[in-house]
């Protein structure tokens, strides 16, 4: 239903099987948008997946927690309290964000002083965490998620886009997919569904409804879906300088971006590898 902000690629069902070109597409339009989804749901879908496989596996995207909980393995955490969380949220709306981030620094300070106070989510997690177990999140984790994926388990590929010419690209998919995405919301309003439900608070769709809702113009949604998916670009930068094997192939021009031509690139690469 949300396929325009997921840039998810067209394809047909068939056999029980999403093809795109005849390729068999996994964990792509599977999952009602009132559902939640998170690293630990993922991996165990991932291995599913893998222990069906007859082949080689391609991981796309850039949800790197989820590669990494997959690669490096996930720390023994409890599973998220619905009831607790909604509890905390409420205590946030009430109180402010900056009360729950304190909250969290008298229990937990090393987790307070990495997560920024207007990250609510990672907030309530760490907290969430220390109220099911008495003991702090940075306690509990092993730094796993810290980690450099070992090129044994994985032929990493990166592409390390120049940051002037990924953000142009940001501007132009913005513009082509605001539309699509606010017809996407609406439809799903119009369906009966929350307009605070998981899939309708992923990246760009709260600000389809904001418009839809009469609070921004069509040029303020798209200005703020575009500094959001630059902060997002950012954020992934920093997480996948981490991978010190990974092949990194840099985009400097439009031109480097041939897929036909990286394609055989990293192909060729990845044959040599032991």
């Amino acid at each position: 239903m949300l396929n325009a902000g997921t840039a998810a690629p067209e394809g047909v069902w068939q056999g029980g099987d999403y093809l795109v070109d005849g390729v068999p597409y996994h964990l792509v339009d599977f999952l009602d948008i009132d559902k939640s989804f998170d690293v630990s749901k993922f991996c165990d879908a991932a291995r599913e997946i893998e222990a069906a496989a007859n082949g080689p596996l391609i991981f796309a995207g850039g949800t790197g927690m989820y590669l990494q909980g997959f690669f490096s393995g996930m720390d023994a955490l409890p599973q998220a309290d619905a009831a607790l969380r909604a509890r905390l949220k409420a205590e946030a709306g009430q109180k402010g964000k900056a009360h729950l981030h304190a909250r969290l620094a008298e229990v937990d300070a090393l987790s307070a002083a990495q997560i920024p106070p207007g990250n609510i989510q990672r907030v309530m997690r760490a907290l969430e965490i220390f109220l099911l177990t008495g003991k702090p999140a940075s306690q509990l984790r092993t730094g796993k998620f810290a980690a450099s994926i070992p090129p044994q388990k994985a032929f990493f590929v990166y592409l390390n886009w120049d940051k002037e010419l990924l953000n142009q690209r940001i501007a132009v998919r913005t513009e082509l997919i605001f539309e699509p995405m606010v017809k996407e919301a609406r439809s799903a309003i119009a369906a009966g569904y929350a307009a605070d439900c998981p899939g309708l608070k992923s990246l760009g769709y709260r600000e389809a409804l904001a418009y839809l809702e009469g609070k921004m113009s069509a040029a303020q949604a798209k200005e703020r879906i575009a500094t959001l998916t630059r902060q997002y670009a950012k954020r992934q930068r920093t997480w996948f300088a981490r991978y010190k094997e990974k092949y990194s192939v840099d985009i400097n021009t439009p031109q480097d971006f041939d897929i036909d031509i990286l394609a055989q690139r990293i192909f060729e690469k990845w044959k040599k590898q032991p």
